[in-house]
């Protein structure tokens, strides 16, 4: 048997990158997933590649309406969810000089009320044990130029993590954050062009910084996504785990 054989996931933010990686590798390993985004062609064809077992949802996670259409797709196919993973998120950096307000409503929307809306709305379908995962990030570590805003979402999201592992733990729901150093994504692509740089010099900036010196690959990150979502971590909750090639930890 394989490990999810049987069981059922929600991954949000799955049309590419983290996302996409996860779900990919949660049907791998036997779940039949859910995925979710805003771009609906691209999430269309992540769930085509990835197979029967997946299932595409459009979604804004900013929009409580959205995701409860979301819980209705998984209980009409008779469904409960034991891995919840709270991925959809992104990074729009500025200086606190040029922050906007509708910039900052943005970011917590997407990143930190999109990732309390997700795991709200799943309750009534989560099973007992169930596992649910957030994505934070190594920003809220460091003081990063132009990443304030972001960085305090995240910070926001970590927090959580803790206050909903104490609260969901006699549910039997575990509750863990997982924190990505410099991976290869398509969000890493677009951070290139927001601050002038190509690709390839980012990824090269990024990975000289790191002691494993490259930058990380989406699989990394699924695979410890799979390890949390499954029984073997089942006396883990509450924690932070790193795949930052020892960005924050050396």
């Amino acid at each position: 048997m394989r490990p999810m054989d049987g069981k059922t996931a929600l991954v949000t933010g799955a049309s590419s990158g983290i996302g996409r990686a996860i779900a990919q590798r949660f049907a791998d390993d036997g779940a039949r997933v859910y995925l979710t985004g805003r771009r609906k062609d691209e999430l269309k064809a992540a769930a085509e590649e990835i197979g029967p077992d997946a299932v595409a949802v459009p979604c804004d996670v900013s929009r409580a309406a959205d995701l409860d259409r979301v819980m209705d797709v998984v209980r009409g196919d008779g469904r409960r969810l034991d891995a919840v993973v709270a991925n959809a998120g992104l990074g729009d950096g500025a200086l606190l000089t040029d922050v906007t307000e509708e910039q900052f409503d943005y970011v917590f929307g997407v990143n930190t009320k999109g990732s309390l809306l997700t795991v709200q709305k799943s309750l009534p379908l989560l099973a007992r044990p169930a596992s649910v995962i957030l994505l934070g990030s190594t920003t809220i570590h460091q003081g990063v130029d132009r990443m304030g805003v972001y960085a305090a979402s995240k910070a926001a999201v970590r927090s959580l993590g803790r206050t909903w592992a104490a609260e969901l733990a006699p549910r039997g729901v575990r509750v863990n954050v997982i924190t990505p150093g410099p991976i290869a994504t398509p969000a890493i692509e677009g951070l290139a062009e927001k601050f002038g740089r190509s690709t390839e010099d980012l990824h090269s900036a990024l990975a000289s910084q790191l002691p494993l010196q490259r930058m990380g690959r989406p699989e990394e990150v699924a695979a410890l996504a799979a390890f949390l979502a499954g029984p073997e971590s089942s006396f883990i909750t509450g924690a932070e785990h790193f795949v930052d090639g020892g960005q924050l930890q050396v």
